[in-house]
């Protein structure tokens, strides 16, 4: 006999009239359960029966009967004990927060926690139904959208156990019972109704709990839209029974005409609910008599050309609508979602829609990229995270996985702990959800601390942070956040100055402060704007002072520059600050008529431009610094070492530890001024292409030809000089070389050629 799936005989139990409710609410069978813990499920009952017995909740209904209820739904979707028994525990806080302390010790850890968990995404539902309108933004549809998506993602995040997110789903489903079977129509009623829609019906979709969602949709749907709820569930012109009775004599009919014909087949049918017939329409542009997919059957087969062959019995049994016909086999949607569909005339003149596909269709379809709540949902293939959709598509195998084992292997405990571990560590845990004071949720990555928080708000909030409290707490900056926390930043008042103390520490540099890339390339791009207005008012003052010195301080300065070649006035002093431009230059512009425009004069000054592997221009120095890793450190330009030199650190204010000479005269003074400030150091290894600037002093007689023997000498020993300049005076020539060298060795080799060129009287490294 072919597999056939039919209404579940607590198929009527599950879905409770939502206008002939019971009056009295009891515990049903502890189906599925031992002995033990039926046992268990009871004295559970029996416990917090005295402490629920006439206490209301916020919505009116008394909290004994809510807790039956749920964990009647809970029986229904056949989960473990200890999920059933923390459906009846976890209003106990909410009542008596001091009986609720005996939880653990009474019933174990595992209940405890669970009971905790749930309790966190209550306390979520608080503190987001707050959450301010966005009326006010251009882009509040969309804004309101994302955060609905986030606040998802959060309620799945913030779930340490999945069994939580099962239990808040069945809680949410009995206050809508409880609100359709007492007929409360108010603000309440509407507000959880929109959340309903917005959060627990996609996310049974999502789930693939496709019992509570369509439930969680119908009466959500009823309180929002009374009158076309009514109005649809008119034109059906039938009840849920009995829709439910006619698909399970088709689902029969079906299976025996498909194993009659030697095919394999699982026979299955699920009617649709009122919203999904209301969404059709409106989706669609639709009338009520043109839905044919108001019933609807599937069937699943072993491979493709059981697909057809089941396709032609469909179509020997009843009479089809040809218009009605798609083959998603043959062509598949865009997707790549596969199927049959078929829609035929039943025997009561009524339409009924058939889809064919195999398992491995199916499966696709369900948990790939075509699962069915992305296309419901609206969603698309690039709207979300891929690895989480994996996630999502695995708990809800898990899920699935969960009712056969229950079904199949009662009692055996192996399985059933095995499962409860997988779904226990199931959880979302690549991104944290937090939330700003007003109740905003924020995705971060996972190990996001509060900087990361204040940056992500905006870059400006980032610079000002001075301290941050995560519920209501003060906390250091390098706390990770987690899942749920309401994080408030602490920001220095005003506007910083980006010359100023008041902006971010280079500290938050360090992966413990900043987890997020962008956040740390923020607070680099800030510490470059510093160095930047550094460099430029260094240029300033050094071009203030020269101006000054020749006595023309009423020099118009953005002349000067396009003077010098400089379309900017910034640009000059930039250039002048880094020393890529010779205040000699801006002395001969006030003298002569035709100045040097950004170039040296020839025979006076040479200059080239440094190799790409120099230090100057970024390459790694191979310096460290010992005890510390990831220290910004520069080579010091008063006295530029090279490897092999003695070398020693100073920690600077602002730019990180300069690296000086051990013989540099300046590092001598620093070291006395500031001794704390000194870091020992040395030399690593560098690139082998890497080479460094140093300067080279030449005294000789002057004489035709000189700088050219001298180039000869560099260009023989690979050395690239990168900065020519010489003087002569009374017969004198006194030349200054910036040379690139990747070792001292080499140079000590070309200086000991040099003086040896005719008229050399001293060359050495200055």
């Amino acid at each position: 006999m072919p597999n056939r799936r039919v209404p579940s005989p607590d198929f009527e139990n599950f879905m409770v009239s939502t206008v002939d409710a019971p009056k009295e609410i009891a515990l049903q069978q502890p189906v599925g359960l031992t002995p033990e813990e039926a046992a268990r499920l009871q004295a559970a009952l029996d416990f917090v029966r005295p402490y629920y017995a006439g206490v209301p909740l916020v919505t009116g209904q008394d909290t004994l009967e809510f807790v039956l209820q749920v964990a009647n739904t809970l029986t229904i979707l056949k989960s473990d004990v200890e999920t059933r028994v923390a459906g009846l525990l976890f209003q106990l806080p909410e009542v008596d927060a001091k009986v609720a302390e005996q939880i653990e010790p009474r019933f174990g850890k595992e209940i405890a926690d669970l009971v905790a968990g749930i309790r966190a995404l209550m306390r979520l539902r608080e503190q987001t139904a707050s959450q301010p309108e966005l009326v006010r933004s251009k882009n509040a549809a969309q804004l309101a959208a994302s955060q609905v998506e986030t606040l998802r993602k959060m309620l799945l995040a913030m779930a340490p156990d999945m069994r939580v997110v099962l239990i808040r789903l069945a809680s949410r489903l009995t206050t809508l019972r409880y609100f359709a079977e007492r007929r409360i129509d108010d603000d309440l009623t509407h507000q959880f109704a929109r959340e309903t829609f917005d959060l627990y019906a996609p996310l049974a979709n999502r789930l693939g709990i496709w019992q509570l969602k369509w439930e969680l949709e119908d009466l959500a749907f009823r309180f929002l839209e009374p009158e076309t709820y009514k109005r649809i569930a008119h034109m059906l012109e039938e009840k849920r029974i009995e829709r439910e009775a006619f698909l399970g004599s088709a689902v029969e009919r079906l299976s025996s005409v498909l194993a009659a014909a030697g095919i394999k087949a699982e026979v299955f049918g699920r009617p649709k609910h009122i919203y999904s017939i209301w969404a059709k329409m409106r989706g669609k542009s639709l009338d009520f008599s043109e839905l044919y997919d108001v019933r609807a059957c599937r069937i699943i087969v072993d491979d493709v050309k059981s697909c057809y062959a089941a396709l032609g019995i469909v179509h020997d049994t009843w009479a089809s609508i040809p218009s009605e016909f798609d083959d998603y086999i043959a062509r598949p949607k865009s997707n790549g979602y596969q199927s049959l569909h078929t829609v035929v005339i039943a025997d009561d003149g009524r339409a009924l829609e058939v889809q064919i596909r195999t398992a491995a269709m199916h499966h696709f379809a369900e948990y790939g990229v075509a699962a069915h709540w992305r296309y419901k949902e609206g969603g698309s293939a690039q709207s979300a995270s891929q690895r989480y959709d994996e996630k999502i598509a695995w708990l809800r195998q898990l899920l699935a996985w969960k009712s056969e084992v229950v079904d199949t292997v009662v009692g055996q405990e192996e399985s059933r702990r095995e499962w409860v571990e997988k779904l226990r560590s199931t959880t979302l845990d690549e991104r944290i959800y937090v939330m700003t004071p007003q109740a905003r949720v924020i995705e971060l990555p996972s190990g996001s601390t509060p900087i990361d928080f204040a940056y992500h708000l905006h870059s400006d909030v980032g610079h000002r942070c001075r301290g941050a409290r995560v519920n209501g707490v003060m906390v250091p900056l390098n706390t990770q956040l987690k899942n749920g926390q309401t994080v408030e930043i602490i920001t220095a008042k005003g506007e910083v100055a980006a010359s100023g103390a008041a902006g971010p520490s280079r500290d938050w540099l360090a992966p413990s402060y900043a987890a997020s890339p962008r956040t740390r390339a923020k607070i680099r791009a800030w510490f470059n704007a510093i160095e930047h207005q550094e460099t430029v008012a260094q240029g300033r003052a050094l071009i203030e002072k020269s101006l000054q010195r020749e006595g023309r301080t009423a020099v118009n300065l953005e002349e000067l520059a396009h003077k010098l070649g400089f379309p900017r006035l910034e640009e000059l002093f930039l250039a002048v600050g880094k020393e890529q431009f010779s205040l000699r230059h801006v002395e001969q512009a006030l003298h002569f008529a035709e100045p040097p425009r950004h170039a040296p004069p020839p025979d006076e000054v040479v200059a080239r431009k440094s190799r790409a592997s120099s230090v100057a221009r970024g390459a790694k120095s191979g310096v460290l610094v010992v005890g510390t890793e990831g220290l910004m450190t520069q080579l010091a330009r008063c006295c530029k070492p090279a490897p092999p030199d003695p070398i020693v650190g100073f920690i600077t204010r602002g730019k990180g530890v300069s690296i000086h000479r051990a013989s540099c005269k300046n590092f001598i003074e620093m070291r006395i001024k500031g001794p704390e400030r000194v870091i020992p150091t040395e030399w690593g290894s560098a690139g082998s292409e890497t080479v460094y600037p140093v300067d080279i002093f030449v005294l000789a007689g002057d004489r035709q030809g000189l700088l050219r023997d001298i180039s000869e000498i560099f260009l023989r020993e690979k050395i690239n000089v990168i900065g020519v300049s010489t003087q002569s005076t009374k017969g004198l020539a006194r030349m200054a070389f910036t040379a690139e060298i990747s070792s001292t060795e080499q140079l000590s080799k070309a200086l000991s050629v040099i003086r040896e060129v005719t008229g050399v009287q001293d060359a050495h490294r200055q």
